[in-house]
């Protein structure tokens, strides 16, 4: 017999794959109201556990942008205009707010 994996033990590629799965299967048309209702209620929690995992992905996600000086100023992900992660030391001078930022 086949074991399942507890949430906290599935992957998220896994999760995204079953819940694709399961959409197919009821766009398929061929299901009875009761299970379809089964595998509404097991999409949701797979797409809820999809979107906890992608948030916690998101937060661990530090982008090096680099600006046209060709500095380099490490910020996480989705950080506009935020302070960057690692302070410059005082020394160096701050951010030119004039300055572009473009990836790599």
């Amino acid at each position: 017999m086949a074991s399942k994996k507890k949430d906290d033990e599935m992957k998220f590629e896994d999760a995204l794959a079953r819940l694709e799965a399961l959409v197919e299967e009821m766009e398929a048309g061929e299901l009875p109201l009761e299970d379809i209702i089964k595998k509404y209620e097991l999409g949701m929690n797979l797409a809820a556990f999809c979107t906890e995992k992608l948030s916690e992905a998101e937060e661990k996600i530090e982008i090096l942008s680099k600006k046209r000086d060709g500095s380099r100023e490490l910020r996480k992900f989705g950080a506009t205009g935020e302070v960057p992660v690692s302070n410059p030391s005082p020394n160096e001078p701050g951010p030119d707010p004039n300055d572009q930022e473009s990836l790599f």
